[in-house]
């Protein structure tokens, strides 16, 4: 066999081994229900929850804590999954700019006793200048560096 056929073959299989094992990593939406059970289960990878803020009458955000003056970097929200379960959410990052506006938001992180820890928020936004279509916002966590 040639060293160019050898050659070959091993970047084909390094390839594939990229793909497996990022389609690996590929999440999808669950409910706080399934992400309580990942958690007991001891998963710790980062689980996806889809879902809407609970608002008012005149559609003011309830259940909403964040205080810059006291903690800039704390945002605590609760959040209503597809099957209606409300869960806390926090957030350890300023709360993102366009969050009241959003309509429908996606956290990312893990269940952490009575609450989900998130690290990263997705936002999904009505756009202004184009109907019918949603724009995303992300806003991650920042981490400390040393």
């Amino acid at each position: 066999m040639k060293l160019s056929h050898i050659f070959g073959i091993v970047v084909i299989a390094l390839a594939i081994g990229i793909i497996v094992s990022t389609a690996g990593d590929a999440s999808s939406y669950v409910t706080f229900k399934q992400a309580s059970e990942l958690a007991k289960e001891g998963d710790d990878k980062m689980i996806h929850v889809v879902g809407k803020v609970q608002k008012d009458a005149q559609g003011r955000i309830t259940d909403m804590l964040y205080n810059p003056a006291i903690d800039p970097n704390h945002f605590e929200f609760t959040l209503v999954d597809k099957e209606q379960r409300a869960e806390k959410v926090i957030f350890n990052n300023p709360k993102p700019q366009d969050f009241g506006s959003a309509e429908q938001i996606v956290v990312i992180g893990a269940m952490q006793g009575d609450h989900f820890q998130c690290n990263k928020i997705l936002l999904k936004c009505p756009s202004k200048y184009q109907n019918d279509k949603l724009e995303t916002t992300e806003h991650e966590a920042k981490t400390a560096q040393l």
